[in-house]
Order: C-alpha cells, then sequence, then structure tokens
C-alpha cells in the first residue's frame, strides 16, 4: 500500500534511527530528509535563519515528497522535526489534499533525556556536524519539542522512543502502517482516525 511515513520529534528524538531501521526493513523505501531541500535553498538564497520559515520551503518540501513517492517508491520515509503547527499542517495538509496517505509519527522523549542524548553527540564521532553551536542550537528549543507531543493532530502515533527500542518503534509503526487504509493529517477540519496501536 502507498504510504509516507512521517517521523516527527525534538532534536535527539531518534527520527534517524527509526528511519534507518524502517528502511532495514523496508529496503525497497525511499528515504527522504527534507533538511536537504533547505540546504539546496541556501545556495540560491542568503542563509538566514531557520529554512522552514521560508514559503517556498514548505512547497518543495511538499511536491519533492509527492514526487518520490508517486515516481520511486511506494513506501517513502520522511525524518523531520515539524514543531510549529502552522507548518507541520500546511506540509501535512498539503500531502493529505494530493491524496497521500500519511501515517504521522510522533516521537516522544522526557526533556532530561534529551538533553543527555544532545550533551553526548559533541563528542561522538558519529555526529560529525554537530558542534557545540549546534548542541546550543538544539538545547534552546528542548523545552518546546517535549511540549509539541500534546500538540500533534488527531490520529499521531505518539510512540515514547526513550521507554522503547527502535526495533520496538519500528514494529509499532509497521503494525499501525499495515492496517490502516486511509489515514490522513490534514486540515484541522478534516480529520480522519487513525486506529490505535
Amino acid at each position: 500500500m502507498p504510504v509516507i511515513i512521517w517521523i516527527n520529534g525534538g532534536f535527539g528524538a531518534g527520527k534517524t534511527t527509526l528511519a534507518q531501521e524502517l528502511h532495514r526493513r523496508l529496503p525497497d523505501a525511499v528515504v527522504y530528509n527534507p533538511e536537504d531541500v533547505g540546504l539546496m535553498l541556501w545556495k540560491w538564497l542568503p542563509p538566514h535563519g531557520d529554512f522552514q520559515h521560508l514559503p517556498s520551503w514548505r512547497e518543495l518540501v511538499v511536491a519533492t515528497a509527492l514526487s518520490l513517492r508517486r515516481h520511486h517508491a511506494d513506501t517513502l520515509i520522511v525524518r523531520m522535526s515539524l514543531i510549529r503547527d502552522a507548518y507541520r499542517d500546511q506540509i501535512l495538509g498539503g500531502l493529505a489534499d494530493a491524496g497521500e496517505q500519511v501515517l504521522h509519527v510522533f516521537l516522544e522523549v522526557d526533556a532530561g533525556v534529551l538533553r543527555e542524548r544532545l550533551n553526548a553527540r559533541v563528542t561522538d564521532p558519529k555526529y560529525t556536524d554537530w558542534d557545540q553551536g549546534a548542541r546550543e542550537l538544539g538545547m534552546t528549543g528542548v523545552d518546546e519539542m517535549v511540549a509539541a507531543a500534546a500538540r500533534q493532530p488527531t490520529g499521531t502515533l505518539l510512540l515514547r522512543s526513550d521507554r522503547l527500542t527502535p526495533a520496538e518503534l519500528a514494529d509499532d509503526v509497521l503494525a499501525v502502517a499495515s492496517r490502516t487504509r486511509r489515514y490522513l493529517v490534514s486540515r484541522p477540519d478534516r480529520h480522519r482516525h487513525l486506529p490505535r496501536a
């Protein structure tokens, strides 16, 4: 069944790890990181602040996801924090309005665990682009990211990534995706509900 699995959550919540585990199990899926769209825009525009504020970024994220899903894979795995409600609604609503089935997953993590994970990235060699400045940027949004879990649209699959292993998280995501025929996180007035795992 064609589906877009959107993995949301704060910096350090485990989005990349879950995406990798899902891709290991679904090798024909395409893993899409919308951050690459932002980096592309910064090649043409003066880099300034968060590229999520750019209307072009949000439009291109939707257009790229639609093209990848329709032309290259039945399953698209997307990992990207969408903490601002309006941006999340615009992007996920745009996908749903285009007829795509979207399984929106939000990884919940306690603030203390997020801070520990972000601190550990500074010395972890696998995070070559994660320096003190990136850590400080991530730290400033921890409380906002934790609070965002309570504001997710109806039907969002909320999972505790500080209590479940990546394999358990993937099990839950795939179980819900396999039994869901039609799931849309769309405009606030047009929700279709996702069966709970």
